[in-house]
């Protein structure tokens, strides 16, 4: 997606006008309305392999990471973590899908990164999961606030370019200059006011 081409730190909020954030305990990720907190930062990085899927990464040096964990028993949902795996799998890797303004996250498996609202069960978790309610489906989408801009890349200056006649001109002028100078010698005479030679005074 072109916003994230563009990003290199950014903050989600969800349809509950809240901030996807890093808790504290460095393990589950929450909703916040404060959005100016550093555990709503998000690094984003790019998946080598898969140039649709992205990872994001937290000030605790964590990813945003989809479980196999339910949140509870008879509930679809997943929870959402934060982890920090011994090898970068597909688990912290999702596909950013525009859907007008917002956006939606997609995991290798086809859920979605959904908000839950504060309402029992789901109490504001974050889940991953897929929508089969009306009333639900606006749950999946994020508002991605941009908060640091990935770098221009400086181009090269062009090369100087010279024209055949620039050089052919600069061939013309200095054809025929000498390379050196040849020395001379110059020798001169003093007379006397008889007329004499003075031989005292030599060149």
């Amino acid at each position: 997606m072109e916003i994230f081409q563009k990003a290199s730190v950014v903050r989600l909020c969800s349809h509950h006008d809240k901030y996807l954030i890093a808790e504290n305990d460095q393990e589950t990720v929450g909703q916040d309305r404060d959005g100016s907190s550093r555990n709503s930062r998000w690094a984003v990085e790019f998946v080598d392999s898969s140039p649709i899927h992205i990872r994001l990464k937290n000030y605790f040096g964590k990813y945003l990471t989809a479980s196999n964990m339910p949140l509870l028993i008879g509930i679809r949902g997943k929870k959402v973590l934060q982890a920090l795996p011994r090898r970068l799998d597909s688990s912290v890797e999702w596909e950013p899908i525009k859907e007008g303004v917002q956006v939606r996250f997609m995991t290798r498996y086809g859920r979605y990164l959904r908000a839950n609202a504060k309402l029992p069960p789901w109490r504001g978790h974050i889940t991953h999961d897929i929508p089969h309610r009306s009333v639900t489906q606006d749950w999946i989408l994020w508002t991605v606030d941009v908060i640091v801009h990935q770098p221009r890349a400086l181009l090269p200056p062009p090369p100087l370019e010279t024209t055949t006649s620039e050089h052919a001109r600069s061939g013309d002028s200095t054809k025929g200059s000498p390379t050196a100078f040849d020395g001379r010698k110059i020798r001169y005479e003093v007379v006397d006011e008889n007329g004499d030679v003075d031989k005292k005074i030599g060149e």
